[in-house]
């Protein structure tokens, strides 16, 4: 089944492959991609396609060439009860996002607000179109953020920035948010859905094995230690190490030429 069959023309994301790149797309321009739990559960599933497409060896999430995601769809959000938002879809969802082993690249413009902030920090790598802007504007509802954005913002920026954003609920420009080490690369907007793909490329072109393992270990890197984490490292390399791919790699390169990962 092609990813148009799988998800259609119309949903709330849309999926395309290009080469070994699955390019998926929030679909709900009028809302300005509010993220509805119809919204988040269209994420999860394209997200999780592309981990079981044997093709996908990247992915691409993105808004398209004008925003990203304003932020939580507000009418769910207002009469949802404390017991109801524990059970919720929406909370499932999030970790699930986060799961994904296959690398993914954000390629964001205009509004990275709330939870579509939070969703551009779940991914690998951030591509931010000069127009994006990014925040936790949640203070002003009332609320904290609760996918992630008093905790990678932390871990990205320092706890000083973070609560420059999270306390008080200022935003952030594109090259700002570059110089806080949360974006990859500034570039025009019209261009940033094709810089999205050209850096998934990029990392499409190696070993899916290494990619994977590289991610686990990175992604480690946020709840470990580092004697704990150097250990994971090393494990992750050991695997490496037991993959086609990697003897792959080093016969390509003595041979001078390119190689050919098959992913095993």
């Amino acid at each position: 089944m092609t990813a148009i069959e799988a998800f259609g023309e119309d949903g709330p994301v849309l999926v395309e492959l290009r080469e070994h790149v699955a390019v998926c797309t929030l679909n709900r321009p009028r809302q300005r991609n509010a993220l509805s739990t119809e919204m988040l559960r269209g994420v999860v599933e394209a997200l999780e396609w592309a981990e079981g497409e044997p093709s996908v060896r990247a992915v691409v999430l993105t808004g398209g060439t004008r925003l990203f995601a304003s932020g939580a769809d507000l009418r769910e959000l207002r009469d949802l009860s404390p017991v109801d938002y524990l059970r919720s879809e929406r909370l499932k969802a999030w970790p699930r996002i986060a799961a994904v082993k296959k690398p993914v690249v954000a390629a964001v413009a205009g509004y990275v607000l709330g939870g579509g902030c939070e969703m551009a920090m779940c991914c690998d790598l951030i591509v931010a179109a000069d127009s994006a802007v990014f925040g936790q504007p949640e203070i002003r509802l009332g609320l904290i953020p609760g996918a992630g954005g008093t905790q990678r913002w932390a871990r990205v920026a320092g706890r000083f920035r973070a609560a420059e954003l999270v306390l008080s609920g200022r935003s952030v420009d594109a090259w700002t948010a570059r110089r806080m080490g949360l974006v990859t690369s500034v570039v025009p907007a019209e261009c940033v859905v094709d810089a999205g793909v050209g850096l998934a490329r990029e990392i499409a072109r190696h070993s899916p094995v290494a990619a994977r393992l590289g991610k686990g270990a990175l992604r480690a890197s946020e709840e470990l230690g580092v004697t704990a984490g150097l250990d994971f490292e090393r494990s992750q390399l050991a695997l490496a190490l037991s993959s086609e791919d990697h003897v792959e790699g080093i016969t390509a390169f003595l041979e001078k030429r390119d190689p050919e990962f098959t992913g095993r």
